[in-house]
């Protein structure tokens, strides 16, 4: 990671793979939404239903999701979860004042109420995949099971909220600590890409991180930074009316992974994960896109991977610096979101009051 422009021998990503053969790894979750203290929404969350939101349509090849649920899970999903015979279903509680406030969440205050068991090793069949995606909430993600997932996937992709979050033992209430202090420090120099929102990145020490895997730490209004062993660079961001933050760094993870094995340069896919993150805190819940946009989309991630078409099928050519046409998909990306927007019209929706939460009638969110 010292040069601009890395070959990756073990970990790539075969440019005929696209964003297929992907290890998706992260439980699903019920979220409960407070406005001062009331009750106004409920809906399916969790980084697995936001990831493959993004993932399903703009890959070629299917990705395995293994997540776990309870017994009294309530939602339909494309990826059948794991039934526990052991636990409920992870729940979530996220507080939203009249004004915005700070800490860790901004404008939220989220709780974990009660957590699923954890995912194993074990649940993870013993196939290798193209790349891994650990995307856990809730500590599903043992240890153990990253390693277990460094072993199987030739690049790894982890968020690290999953490998950070406390959660307080009388309300819930999630804190962080130091990557340092937990067990999987000693993993980081085998994953490829970490991601970080910008409340997180101080939990990190990102200056020796950086020295042995890319870190990309989400800045919301700012865009997101990206930093390697000797460069960082900063990707510009989508304009956007905040209702909901939930999932837009799962978002945000979903398109960086989709542009990466399309053969996009790391900034130009930290841009097409911007794009992804803005449209999703324009939303309640699990956003909706129009199927139109996603299909301008991938036909512009089509265009620009065959120009990778003569490359080696099985390694991955790098690039930290952005690509002669950066500005060009930048303002692509502008276009289709004005000429798409972000919902595909289907959503039988209506604000309410000055709450900036809406209701949705299409299985994942409503208003009680």
């Amino acid at each position: 990671m010292g040069r601009e422009e890395d070959t990756m021998e073990d970990h790539c990503l075969p440019k005929s793979s696209m964003a297929g053969g992907g290890l998706i790894v992260g439980n699903y979750c019920h979220d409960v939404l407070f406005r001062d203290g009331v009750v106004v929404g409920e809906g399916l969350g969790g980084a697995a239903s936001f990831l493959s939101n993004v993932l399903d349509p703009l890959s070629s090849n299917p990705s395995l999701y293994i997540s776990k649920v309870g017994p009294d899970f309530s939602y339909s999903v494309s990826h059948a979860p794991i039934t526990s015979t052991t636990s409920q279903t992870t729940l979530f509680h996220a507080h939203f004042p009249s004004t915005p406030g700070g800490g860790y969440h901004g404008d939220r205050v989220l709780h974990c109420i009660r957590t699923c068991e954890p995912i194993l090793p074990s649940d993870i069949p013993s196939y290798k995949f193209e790349f891994g995606l650990a995307a856990g909430v809730a500590g599903e993600i043992l240890p153990e099971t990253l390693a277990r997932m460094l072993d199987l996937c030739r690049v790894m992709f982890v968020d690290v909220q999953g490998l950070i979050r406390i959660f307080d033992s009388e309300d819930g209430a999630v804190g962080l600590i130091p990557l340092r202090s937990t067990a999987f420090f000693e993993l980081i120099p085998r994953i490829g890409f970490l991601k970080a929102s910008a409340e997180e990145a101080p939990f990190l020490d990102l200056e020796e991180l950086r020295k042995v895997c890319c870190v990309i730490v989400t800045e919301g209004k700012n865009g997101c930074s990206v930093y390697w062993n000797d460069g960082e660079v900063n990707v510009a961001p989508f304009p956007a009316v905040q209702i909901d933050p939930t999932g837009a760094g799962d978002s945000f993870l979903g398109g960086f992974v989709v542009g990466l094995s399309w053969g996009l340069a790391v900034p130009d896919a930290a841009l097409l994960g911007n794009f992804f993150g803005a449209l999703t805190v324009g939303q309640i819940g699990i956003p909706k896109f129009e199927l139109s946009l996603l299909k301008a989309v991938r036909q512009e991630l089509e265009r620009r991977g065959n120009q990778y078409s003569g490359q080696c099928q099985r390694k991955l050519s790098v690039s930290y610096q952005k690509s002669v046409s950066h500005k060009d998909f930048q303002e692509f990306l502008f276009r289709t979101a004005e000429l798409y927007g972000s919902s595909d019209g289907k959503r039988d929706s209506k604000h309410i009051g000055d709450n900036g939460l809406c209701e949705v009638h299409e299985g994942h969110s409503k208003i009680l």
